[in-house]
């Protein structure tokens, strides 16, 4: 059986919703943060070194981080579903959306959670924040304008990996200034496996 080592408000929301659109078996794990930082327990340690979820584990298996969880799940439990087939040339604009989510777009994001607090002594280091973060959300922004889904009208894996960043925009920017951003990522938060993974994962 493949367990999700879930961590309350965190990535591994994404997991779990893999799962409920695949329909396949899995069992969930509980961690809650601790303290005032909100951080991971050391329990996550237990399961892998860096105790930071997603994690899953099946078997003699430990996987972490959100893309190679994704892909491992989607190649071990998805008999073909979310995901191009590997020869097509989509399979390639695949990998690339599955990875560039956390390899380039989440650093901007999550860095204007921490500028935005700094006093004006660090305002160019904000405008270089708010810089990076549009320059991103144009980027998907963009690329959804192309079609209903990143990799145009079928809805693939990838859309869940990038979900997170639509998701987290909403709450450091005006995402409605994207519209086709902001237009998907309603559209996601309204499928059926994402709401059944919200009631057994949480927000």
């Amino acid at each position: 059986m493949l367990t999700v080592h879930h961590l309350n408000k965190s990535r591994s929301h994404r997991i779990v919703w893999l799962l409920e659109e695949l329909g396949a078996p899995y069992a969930i794990q509980r961690y809650e943060r601790v303290g005032r930082t909100g951080a991971a327990p050391e329990a996550l340690k237990q399961i892998h070194p860096l105790g930071k979820s997603p994690v899953v584990t099946e078997d003699d298996a430990v996987i972490a981080e959100s893309g190679a969880i994704i892909d491992y799940i989607v190649r071990r439990h998805g008999n073909g579903a979310l995901c191009p087939p590997s020869e097509s040339a989509l399979y390639d604009q695949y990998v690339h959306w599955l990875h560039y989510a956390e390899g380039s777009a989440a650093l901007p994001l999550t860095m204007k959670g921490t500028v935005d607090h700094l006093s004006n002594t660090w305002r160019p280091l904000k405008r270089m924040v708010d810089t990076e973060v549009d320059l991103h959300l144009s980027y998907i922004d963009g690329q959804l304008a192309k079609g209903t889904y990143i990799l145009g009208e079928t809805f693939t894996a990838a859309d869940i990996q990038l979900s997170f960043i639509g998701e987290v925009a909403g709450a450091r920017v005006d995402r409605t200034a994207y519209a086709h951003l902001d237009q998907w990522v309603r559209m996601l938060q309204e499928r059926p496996a994402y709401q059944r993974a919200r009631a057994k994962a949480g927000e």
